[in-house]
């Protein structure tokens, strides 16, 4: 039986610079999924012909660099995290190639198989954020599991985050009596009625 053996993680992107190599509808769904998680990213955006949909949204973000020229090994200096957003194989494969060689993470569109990292389906209700991956096979599962959780989940939510986050700064004790007493406070979330 198969088993996802991806690790999942968060990252602060607007930590990182991040290099999207395509100006068309894949460097925008790409574009698009880094603003809505972190919109103060530091982002270049490398593409022959950017679309006006992307310029548009560009101008409402100051950390956006567009950059209409052919993609060169030199769009990924001074960068951390690259993505290759074209539906061109060999653009994409000479992205991923140069991404491998100066050692920086790569995610190149609709190749898994030349993916270092895929990104998630997410769910987010204030501060809670749950990301869904298919390790690469239906990304279509990935998206219908996220309506269904965004539906399912209450919009009260971070009010709860916020209240058990009061409660913790209060707390006092080693680590796991903290964790025993969230516990207590916690279980009436899961318990079937």
């Amino acid at each position: 039986m198969d088993k996802n053996n991806l690790f999942p993680v968060f990252l602060k992107l607007e930590h990182l610079r991040i290099l999207i190599v395509g100006g068309g509808y894949v460097g925008m769904e790409k574009l698009s999924a880094i603003l809505q998680n972190s919109p103060a990213t530091k982002i270049k955006l490398v593409a022959t012909v950017i679309s006006d949909e992307i310029k548009s949204l560009a101008r409402n973000y100051p950390s956006i660099n567009l950059i209409e020229k052919s993609y060169a090994v030199t769009d990924m200096q001074e960068v951390d995290l690259v993505f290759a957003a074209v539906n061109d194989v060999a653009v994409s494969t000479a992205v991923v190639k140069d991404a491998n060689e100066k050692g920086l993470l790569v995610n190149a569109a609709d190749k898994p198989d030349l993916c270092d990292f895929y990104l998630s389906s997410v769910v987010q209700k204030g501060n809670l954020k749950i990301a869904i991956s298919t390790n690469g096979k239906s990304p279509t599962i990935a998206k219908r599991l996220k309506e269904v959780l965004q539906d399912a989940l209450p919009n009260e939510l971070d009010e709860l985050l916020d209240n058990i986050q009061a409660i913790r700064n209060t707390l006092t004790g080693d680590f796991q009596a903290k964790v025993d007493h969230l516990n207590d406070l916690t279980k009436g979330l899961v318990e079937k009625k």
